[in-house]
């Protein structure tokens, strides 16, 4: 299993990156405990001209100044005021190009996910859902900034290939105040995977 370069990240194609990113294994080290999962379902966010994103017409803030970092790095940031959402950083600096991992199958530290989460048992929703995740995951504010090639935080390939015949896409979940945008197929997920967060629209 080989961490993704830097350079994964560095292009253009938010969409492209986003397909790619179907089926490859994220990572996480914290306080010494390894925990993993397939990655099966996120959402694009499309820089300063998509109304749903946090950099939308160029807007920067405290907030999401990660947004327009060089690629490669994770940006985090607190979601209704409690849940932490783990993002990827694309395309260039300055160019503020994000995807929002939602989903991922567990695949290793699944006690410890349990634990993080307050479960006495398995679940698909341990890991379903971008606060469910980052919480299972271990990933909090501290991790924003983070190179996603760290040891701390990375995603890799393991070789593995989900069918493309598999790889759906549908509006973004809980978008309904940004216009024209909120239409937007910007949503990739792996058909029939228990772990996806919600059904398609």
């Amino acid at each position: 299993m080989n961490k993704l370069s830097l350079n994964f990240y560095r292009r253009e194609n938010i969409f492209q990156i986003s397909v790619e990113l179907i089926g490859k294994i994220m990572v996480t080290n914290i306080d010494g405990i390894r925990t993993a999962g397939r990655i099966v379902e996120l959402e694009a966010y499309n820089g300063i001209i998509d109304r749903a994103s946090h950099a939308y017409n160029g807007k920067r803030t405290k907030r999401n100044e990660m947004m327009y970092a060089e690629a490669g790095k994770a940006y985090m940031y607190i979601c209704y005021g409690m849940h932490d959402m783990f993002n990827v950083i694309t395309n260039e600096e300055g160019i503020p190009h994000a995807i929002l991992i939602r989903a991922i199958e567990p695949l290793e530290g699944i006690e410890t996910m349990m634990k993080r989460r307050g479960l006495n048992s398995f679940t698909n929703k341990l890991t379903s859902g971008p606060g469910n995740l980052s919480k299972a995951m271990g990933l909090t504010l501290q991790q924003d900034g983070e190179f996603l090639n760290s040891e701390s935080v990375y995603i890799a390939d393991d070789g593995f290939h989900v069918d493309e015949s598999l790889i759906c896409q549908s509006t973004r979940i809980g978008m309904t105040s940004a216009g024209e945008d909120s239409l937007q197929p910007y949503r990739y997920f792996v058909k029939g995977n228990p772990f996806v967060s919600s059904s398609p629209r």
